[in-house]
C-alpha cells in the first residue's frame, strides 16, 4: 500500500504541475517556433503511456530509496537529476536536429524537466512518509 501510495501521489503532483505548466508556458512558447506543426489537442494515449511510465521510474531509481533511507531531500536531488537526463535528452536531441528549435525551448523545458521530476520525488516521499511514519 506504500508503494502504492508513493506512486499515485506523485503522480498527482507531477500531472498536476505539468498540466499547468504546459498550457500556460510550454504550448505558448512551442507555438511560437512551430505555429502549425502542434496538433489542436495531444494524443492523449502516448502522453498517458509516457506519464505512467515516466513516474513509474521516478519511484524505482529516486522515490524508493529515498523513502527506504529516509532520506527526502535525496529524492529531491535524484528526481532532479533524472529530471535532467530525461528532458535534456529530449531537448537537447530536437535542437541538434530539428531546425525549428530553439535554444529557449531548451532552456525552459529542461529547467521545467529538472524542477517538475525533483518536486514531485519530493512531495510524493514527504506525504508517503506522513502518512506511514518515517522510512520504509
Amino acid at each position: 500500500m506504500q508503494t502504492l501510495t508513493l506512486y499515485l501521489v506523485t503522480a498527482v503532483v507531477f500531472l498536476g504541475l505539468d498540466a499547468v505548466m504546459l498550457k500556460l508556458v510550454m504550448r505558448p512558447l512551442f507555438e511560437i517556433r512551430l505555429g502549425d506543426q502542434l496538433l489542436d489537442d495531444p494524443r492523449l494515449l502516448p502522453a498517458a503511456v509516457f506519464y505512467m511510465f515516466y513516474v513509474a521510474g521516478v519511484i524505482w531509481f529516486v522515490s524508493l530509496p529515498a523513502l527506504e533511507d529516509g532520506r527526502p531531500l535525496q529524492a529531491l536531488l535524484n528526481g532532479a537529476l533524472i529530471g535532467a537526463m530525461a528532458y535534456g535528452t529530449y531537448e537537447i536531441t530536437n535542437y541538434a536536429v530539428l531546425k525549428a528549435w530553439s535554444p529557449t525551448m531548451v532552456a525552459v523545458d529542461l529547467t521545467w524537466g529538472i524542477v517538475l521530476t525533483g518536486t514531485s520525488a519530493l512531495v510524493g516521499v514527504l506525504v508517503t512518509r506522513g502518512l506511514f511514519g518515517g522510512a520504509g
